[in-house]
Order: structure tokens, then C-alpha cells, then sequence
């Protein structure tokens, strides 16, 4: 005879749990409640507590019981106890098993997921819907094609392929696999379908990058054949199509079109408190360069969180309006009591690259450390990028050489690119042959960092040989930066020549940078010839740049040669063509002051 006895604990009173709470005399079903509460709340003690008083009353084989203890452990990140508790249990049933397998998913342990779950198979314990549609999911996070094949495979023969959660999750998982065409085919074989099922396709697509003009039109008419089957688009299907709604696509109408379905249906930002929406909403426009409308949908929101924050400050940012996202950092803070988080300092910090304003900066990074984010390897490079712009190499280099976060390759790039900007070749060399030594494989913006430092630190020797490595040691293909800056190196040097052979014989067509570049160095070295061949090219590859137009003139003028000058800018009349503006600004005891240019 097993004696039940009660035990009281001394717990902190909550709003959910008392004292009084765990000293009652238990019965099973009071226990799951509190277990329950254990997992809500992600209280250890009181799962601790809980599995004591299941022990002393004598329910350590209650299968329910068990299934949730294990569920509360893992929620509380004890995956150990977990699995200790499961082992345990003598008689496991298949919702004790997906319980445990579960709580490795969510701590993100997907290869012990995966390992139980063919131990389950081995003892003969039969899966249900629940199982494959978890461990589904975990081939998608390992990528793993083959595990999710053979997981398929299992549901046919199981029967459950028709089960539409496990087809939602197995398209997912082909989606995160890269199989585009196995995913439609489950879609299309599936004799049942709900909203999820749409929005996994829609997701996968765009997730997946199938976003040609051809397949944003297919993905827009799959989206209207979900409203034809009588399926009612929510919240998440909008913000999965609108980041294809931005950009050079000419499918801004298609955003618009989504912002009031959001209105029509019930969806509409004043009323909802959909914030993952909105900042959809706000992120489109700002791509789409309309920051104004952006900001009128974060006006209308009336819950606000630190992310709908940060996809205003960074569309402000992307739109060229960087002391608006610095006033909206402070408004963030002062009018809605919003603690900054890492991804709104890393967002804000190009403001203060693109306003110079070094003082800003340090107030950042000062806030970083007071918040221990200072270790984070994303907010040290855009440190380091902020620094150099601001005229700062010694504050980048100190960024960059503290010892307290592991460097990556775009750290090593931002500091290449820095020593570039302050003309100080010898140091992006020798930092960037530090980067291979540590194992790091140089990528097109590291490239483009040494050797437009190279080109301005004059190291034409260093440079081509760094050029000529990336093709025989790194196997990565020269892009029309990469050779840009090779026409940059040898035409400042004054080997004028050589640049147009270099690219006469590049392995691609020379964009509108080479032929600036070969322009640039003939203006620095009177050559007439190159001029003229550099200019007749970019008027041909950008008719209506205006820039092209105006150093013409420019050139024109400083040769007195009035008519040509005359020429020129009534071809940009004619062709509607203005000069845009320059602004600088200063900053004048803490208030900054700014001004327009026009030539």
C-alpha cells in the first residue's frame, strides 16, 4: 500500500500559483494542472516541486502525467531530466515518445530528435500523425532530403500522407530541402486542404527564391486560386507575399493591392494587434521607395513593438533619411518605453555612418556595452563600418581587435574595406592576408575592399596578384565590381592602356563602374582618346544618368569649349534630365544644420 502524504513548499506567489496551490492533497488531475502551469510559465522549481509530490503519491508510471513532466523539463530546458523521466516510464505509449521528441525540437536538438525517432521505430512503437509531422520538420531544419524522403515514404504506408497537417509539414520540409517540384506534388495530391497549405507554398517560393517576373505572376494567380477555392487569405499569407511586391519588378501595384485586402477583410493595422504585418507592410513600402507610406502604416498602428520600431528606423535608413531614424530611435525609447534590441542599434548605426556624426555613434556603442550586446559579432562589424565612415580608423581598429566576440568573415571585410577608405593599402593587404591564414575564403566584397585599396594606396603589383589568386587558388569568378576595380588600380597608376586591354579581354560584359573607372583615370591623365571612347560608352549603357551629362560638361568647360557645354545640357533639357542636388551637414552644439547644393 503506497502512502499518499502531503508536502508544502514555500513558492513565490504568482498571479497563476500560491503556496496554498502545491499543499493540497495532490490527485492526478491537479498535478496536470499544475504541470501545465510549469510549461506556461516556464517555472523549473515548480516542475521540480510537481515531479515530487507525483513521486511520493505513487503516480511516477501515470502515463499523462509522465507525458507532460517530460513537456514541462523540456519547455525548461532540462532536456536530461526530461529524458530521465522518460526512461523511467516502463510502459511507453506514442504520445510519451512524441512528447520527448518534441522537447528536443524546441531546444533545437534535431539530431537526438531524429535518433529517437528511429529508436522508436525499433521498439515497435507506431507513429501517428503527430510524430511525422514533427520529425518532418526536423529534416527541414537539418536539410536533411534523404530523412525527409524516407519520412514520406513512412506516411503513405502508414496512411497518414493524407492527413493534411503531416502534407503541410512534408511540403515545408522539401521547401527548406530545395524541393520545389516534390513540394507542388504533395500540394497537388493532397484530397484535403486548409489555409496552412497555401501558405506553405507561398512561403516555400518566396523563401526559396522562385521570384523571376514569370513566377511572381504565378505566385499572384496562386494566390487569387486560393481566394477562388473559398480559402480566406489571414495575416500570415499577406506577409509572405509582400516581400516580392518591392524592387525593379513592376509589382507595386501588388503591394498596394495586399494593403487593402488587410483593410477589407478585417485585417486593418488600427484594430488587430498583428504587429508581424505591419512591419511587413512598413518593410515593402520602404523598399519600394516609399518611405512616407511606410510611416503612415506605423502611424496607424496602435500596438507597437520593438520591431515594427526597427523596420521604420532601418526603412529610413534604406530611403536616405538617416536623422529621421535617429529621431525615431529616441522617440522609441522616450514615448513608448521600447528598449532598443541588437537588430534596431545594427539598423540605426548606417545613420550615423551617412550623417558623419561620430558622436551618435559613440552614444550607440555606449549603449551596447550598458546592455552586454558588445560581444555580438553582427553589432562589432556595423561598429566598425560606422567608425571608418565617421573619419574614426583608431576607433574601427579598437572595434575590431577587442578580444571579446569570435570574428567572422564580414568582420575581417569591414576592416579591410576601413584601412581602404583611409588609404591605408599596406594595412588592408597585410589584414587580408591575415583572413586566409585564419581559414576564412574571400567573397566578392572582400575582394572589392583590398583591391580598391590597392588601387588608391597605388599596390598595382599586390593587387593583380590578388586577382590572378582568385581564380587559380579560390575559383571565384571575376564580377563587374571586382574588375571595375582592376580598371581603377592600373588606370590610376596611369597604364591607361593596359586598362582598356584588361577590358577588352574580361570574361564578361563591362559595366557602367569599368567604363567610370577607365573615364576617371583619363580625366586624371589628359588622354583624349580613352575619354571620349569611356564616355560614348556610359551615355550608351545609362542615357538618363544625369551624372554623365553634367562631368561632361564639366570636362567640356574646363577646355573653354562653351558650345559643346551648351551641347550638352540642352540634350539634358530635352531629355528631362536634373542634377540631384548634394546636402552636407554640420553639427553645431549638438544640433545638427544641413543644406542643398545644386550645381
Amino acid at each position: 500500500m503506497v502512502l499518499r502524504r502531503t508536502f508544502t513548499f514555500t513558492l513565490t506567489i504568482s498571479r497563476y500559483y500560491t503556496p496554498a496551490t502545491v499543499s493540497l492533497p495532490h490527485t492526478p488531475h491537479s498535478l496536470l494542472h499544475l504541470l501545465q502551469l510549469c510549461i506556461a510559465l516556464r517555472a523549473q522549481k515548480l516542475a521540480q516541486q510537481s515531479h515530487a509530490q507525483i513521486l511520493a503519491n505513487g503516480f511516477a508510471q501515470n502515463a499523462f502525467l509522465a507525458t507532460r513532466l517530460v513537456s514541462a523539463y523540456a519547455t525548461c530546458g532540462e532536456l536530461a531530466t526530461s529524458r530521465f523521466v522518460f526512461e523511467s516510464v516502463e510502459a511507453k505509449n506514442v504520445y510519451l515518445w512524441n512528447s520527448l521528441i518534441n522537447g528536443y525540437v524546441k531546444n533545437h536538438d534535431f539530431n537526438q530528435a531524429l535518433a529517437l525517432f528511429r529508436e522508436m521505430g525499433r521498439n515497435g512503437v507506431l507513429h501517428d500523425d503527430y510524430t511525422l509531422a514533427t520529425v518532418s520538420k526536423v529534416s527541414g531544419e537539418l536539410e536533411d532530403l534523404v530523412s525527409g524522403k524516407l519520412i514520406h515514404g513512412k506516411s503513405i504506408r502508414i496512411g497518414f500522407v493524407s492527413d493534411v497537417v503531416v502534407a503541410n509539414s512534408l511540403m515545408a520540409m522539401y521547401y527548406r530541402c530545395g524541393g520545389f517540384g516534390d513540394a507542388v506534388k504533395v500540394f497537388d495530391e493532397m484530397p484535403q486542404r486548409n489555409v496552412s497549405s497555401f501558405n506553405v507554398v507561398i512561403s516555400g517560393c518566396v523563401a526559396l527564391g522562385n521570384c523571376a517576373s514569370a513566377s511572381r505572376d504565378d505566385l499572384w494567380n496562386f494566390f487569387v486560386r486560393m481566394q477562388c477555392e473559398g480559402f480566406k487569405a489571414d495575416a500570415f499569407t499577406v506577409a509572405s507575399l509582400l516581400p516580392v511586391c518591392w524592387g525593379n519588378t513592376g509589382k507595386w501595384d501588388y503591394g498596394r493591392e495586399l494593403h487593402c485586402h488587410v483593410v477589407k477583410n478585417g485585417l486593418d493595422l488600427k484594430m488587430g494587434p498583428d504587429v508581424h504585418l505591419g512591419s511587413s507592410l512598413i518593410d515593402m513600402y520602404s523598399r519600394s521607395k516609399k518611405v512616407v507610406l511606410g510611416r503612415r502604416v506605423f502611424d496607424q498602428m496602435k500596438n507597437r513593438n520593438v520591431y515594427v520600431w526597427t523596420a521604420m528606423i532601418n526603412g529610413y535608413v534604406h530611403n536616405g533619411v538617416p536623422e529621421d531614424a535617429l529621431v525615431l530611435l529616441r522617440e522609441m525609447q522616450m514615448k513608448d518605453g521600447i528598449r532598443p534590441n541588437k537588430v534596431s542599434l545594427v539598423s540605426v548605426l548606417p545613420a550615423c555612418a551617412l550623417l558623419a556624426g561620430l558622436t551618435g555613434g559613440k552614444q550607440i556603442h555606449g549603449f551596447s556595452i550598458k546592455m552586454e550586446l558588445n560581444d555580438d559579432v553582427s553589432l562589432c562589424n556595423a561598429l566598425i563600418d560606422m567608425y571608418s565612415k565617421c573619419g574614426s580608423l583608431d576607433y574601427a581598429r579598437r572595434a575590431f581587435e577587442t578580444g571579446s566576440y569570435f570574428k567572422d568573415a564580414i568582420t575581417w571585410s569591414s576592416m579591410i574595406s576601413a584601412y581602404g577608405l583611409h588609404g591605408r593599402g599596406e594595412e588592408a593587404v597585410i589584414t587580408y592576408y591575415k583572413m586566409l591564414q585564419q581559414g576564412f575564403k574571400p567573397d566578392m566584397i572582400t575582394v572589392v575592399g583590398v583591391l580598391s585599396a590597392c588601387s588608391k594606396s597605388g599596390l598595382v603589383d599586390e593587387g593583380i596578384s590578388i586577382y590572378k589568386s582568385l581564380m587559380t587558388e579560390y575559383e571565384i569568378k571575376p564580377t563587374v565590381e571586382i574588375c571595375a576595380c582592376v580598371v581603377d588600380m592600373l588606370g590610376r597608376s596611369g597604364q591607361l592602356d593596359q586598362s582598356l586591354e584588361f577590358i577588352k579581354e574580361m570574361p564578361l560584359d563591362p559595366g557602367p563602374s569599368v567604363w567610370g573607372s577607365l573615364l576617371t583615370a583619363s580625366v586624371m591623365y589628359g588622354n583624349s582618346r580613352t575619354r571620349d571612347l569611356a564616355y560614348r560608352h556610359l551615355l550608351e549603357l545609362e542615357p538618363e544618368n544625369p551624372s554623365n551629362y553634367i562631368s561632361l560638361s564639366n570636362i567640356y568647360a574646363s577646355y573653354r569649349r562653351w558650345d559643346a557645354v551648351t551641347e550638352v545640357r540642352t540634350m539634358m533639357r530635352e531629355r528631362g534630365l536634373k542634377k540631384v542636388p548634394g546636402c552636407s551637414w554640420i553639427t553645431i552644439r549638438d544640433e545638427m544644420l544641413g543644406g542643398l547644393h545644386a550645381a
